[in-house]
């Protein structure tokens, strides 16, 4: 969510400050603003809804300056009308931010007192008015700036334009990801990587509590003790060519389809199929005092969370719980000496899981993470991290990161099975043949588009969709709603089969579809014995199973859909496809905004 670009340029910046905007569309927002700085004069143009609304406001009237800010919001406090878009401008300053100023009623309380007025209802506009508070009493930028960091309690990223020093950005994070950027007589900052792509691929990632002075010729980074630090610069290897769809209609479809290449580049970090062996990245690490695993993380990298912990109970014989990152810390776990706290996190820098790390770590416990940005808070602060190679998700509903993590989860899964001395050799080459097989089995999956593309009319003009499935198919069901939920704006909800007739069964008639995941396999019959059930109550059931499934099971459903016959273990990595593609044809018949839904953000930096 909320995006920052800024560029100390030497020509005009507002195109570039406008493409890095729209490298970071991805993030989710509901408006966007540029401000550069000329002669001692702020130049600003903010526009409501989408890029395309600031495009055309800057063609009516272009801004001038080779020294400028940028950002894209999503909105919290405040509606997100033009007043409240960003940049901020307060006397010689303007300013951007991503995160919540947690204590910013007080700080305005404060400033109002003094007779300070407020333009906008956001949280941003207060770090405007301290810091030109700060410079109206006479102190200079760096100055001002150092007072006032320490005042702002919660979560940012903040980057501050000054009116009489065109030569001059500061950036400052905490607990928000920020980048600086290096160029030839150009310097830049950025939210991330991508946000840079099309300006340099030499970056440094800020840490926790850095704020940093860039200038043109030099940048100077410091501490939260304000004292002067090196980070290193590292090759970003980000293109800005992953913003572009390709041949496909939306972001989410190409990433649909990437997943078994994707899938395959992150098994190869994790297999060693000749050997039969499973190996993580730091194959010394000590899991032999690992007595139970806590799994934390939000929204679609829950659900992987959840087949994860079918998993590591049936191979590696460990207690496992599982909690919402929003949930965690405030139920106050009782987190155990031997404890292993698995976070999972697409960006590594979602705010309510990076907490929660914190807050694990605090306790005692051993941290795991499994990211797909290994420059990410989380992946610094873990003890043993698990990447994934999903590469750039630029669809804000989660697809080729969701699989990719599965993958990653299973090769956990094993390595801890037989750390515990729970998986023979023959069971591990077995698991590894399997995952092995999974690339393969997915791109079969993918081979039924055009059937899934038939089917969903079926569930197009559905008010409400229901999904059922047993074990990890239950995690699955909960995955598939969500799909649904999240951009076609349809109701749906997951259950687990056998709890249909505790409660939801009095959902279901004629005109709700019931989308049963039902692969043969240990958990076929009971699952099918709870759809008959829907089925003998007028229930339009759409079966989703292989080919023996659909042949003991498919009389009577409103569509079948028929995948490969694939082993328990991967088989929701493969069933993944079906459900994101539904998803998918389902938003394209209503016409909703596939690949930025209304109200999501892609990485969500606030609690």
């Amino acid at each position: 969510m909320c995006g920052i670009v800024g560029i100390l340029g030497a020509a005009p910046v507002a195109g570039e400050l406008l493409d890095g905007l729209k490298r970071l569309e991805y993030r989710g927002y509901d408006s966007a603003g540029i401000c550069t700085v000329v002669d001692g004069q702020f130049h600003r143009r903010r526009a409501e809804g989408k890029l395309k609304n600031l495009a055309a406001r800057l063609a009516e009237d272009p801004l001038p300056g080779t020294s400028g800010i940028a950002h894209t919001r999503w909105a919290t406090h405040g509606a997100p009308t033009e007043d409240n878009a960003h940049p901020h401008i307060v006397g010689d300053v303007a300013v951007v931010h991503n995160g919540i100023i947690e204590n910013f009623k007080p700080l305005r309380d404060e400033l109002q007192a003094e007779g300070r007025k407020f333009l906008s209802q956001t949280d941003t506009e207060v770090v405007g008015h301290l810091v030109a508070r700060e410079l109206e009493s006479g102190k200079s930028p760096q100055e001002a700036v150092a007072a006032v960091l320490p005042r702002l309690h919660g979560a940012f990223a903040l980057a501050l334009l000054f009116r009489h020093d065109p030569d001059l950005l500061i950036g400052a994070r905490l607990g928000a990801p920020l980048t600086v950027g290096y160029g030839e007589g150009e310097n830049y900052l950025g939210s991330d990587a991508l946000a840079l792509a099309g300006l340099t691929q030499r970056i440094a990632y800020l840490e926790e509590g850095d704020w940093v002075m860039v200038r043109r010729a030099s940048v100077d980074i410091f501490d939260r003790l304000n004292r002067p630090v090196t980070r290193p610069v590292v090759q970003s290897g980000v293109s800005a060519t992953i913003t572009e769809r390709g041949n496909y209609r939306h972001f989410m479809q190409k990433e649909i389809h990437e997943q078994p290449l994707v899938v395959a580049q992150t098994l190869q970090s994790y297999l060693k199929p000749l050997a039969g062996e499973v190996a993580l990245p730091i194959p010394d690490f000590d899991f032999s005092g690992v007595k139970r695993v806590q799994i934390v993380a939000c929204g679609t990298s829950y659900y992987a969370g959840m087949v994860a912990s079918y998993w590591l109970e049936q191979f590696a014989r460990i207690p496992v719980e599982i909690d919402f990152a929003s949930e965690f810390r405030y139920r106050e776990p009782v987190l155990e000496d031997g404890g292993l706290a698995l976070f999972i996190s697409q960006s590594g820098e979602t705010a309510d899981t990076l907490a929660a790390l914190r807050h694990a770590r605090a306790e005692g416990q051993k941290i795991a993470a499994v990211v797909n940005v290994p420059t990410s808070s989380m992946a610094r602060e873990a003890d043993l991290l698990l990447p994934t190679h999903a590469g750039t998700e630029i669809g804000v509903a989660s697809t080729k990161a969701f699989t990719c993590q599965l993958a990653v989860l299973a090769a956990l899964a094993a390595n801890l099975a037989r750390v515990r001395g729970k998986l023979s050799a023959e069971a591990e080459r077995e698991i590894v043949s399997h995952l092995a097989e999974a690339p393969a089995a997915m791109n079969a999956a993918l081979n039924h588009d055009e059937a899934v593309q038939a089917i969903a009319p079926l569930v197009a003009k559905a008010r409400d969709v229901l999904y059922l499935g047993r074990g990890p198919d239950f995690a699955m069901a909960l995955e598939g709603a969500l799909k649904l939920k999240e951009i076609s704006y349809i109701h749906a909800e997951g259950y687990a089969a056998g709890e249909m007739k505790h409660g939801p069964i009095a959902l279901i008639d004629e005109h709700v579809p019931v989308i049963v995941l039902a692969p043969s396999g240990p958990y076929f019959e009971k699952t099918v014995s709870n759809m008959q059930e829907v089925m003998a109550r007028g229930g339009k059931v759409i079966l989703i199973s292989d080919a023996a499934g659909v042949a003991a099971a498919g009389d009577g459903c409103l569509a079948t859909l028929e995948l490969p016959v694939v082993h328990p273990l991967i088989a929701p990595l493969v069933y993944a496809i079906p459900i994101q593609l539904l998803a998918y044809h389902v938003a394209v018949l209503k016409g909703t905004d596939v690949d930025q839904p209304r109200n999501l953000a892609k990485s969500v930096t606030v609690e």
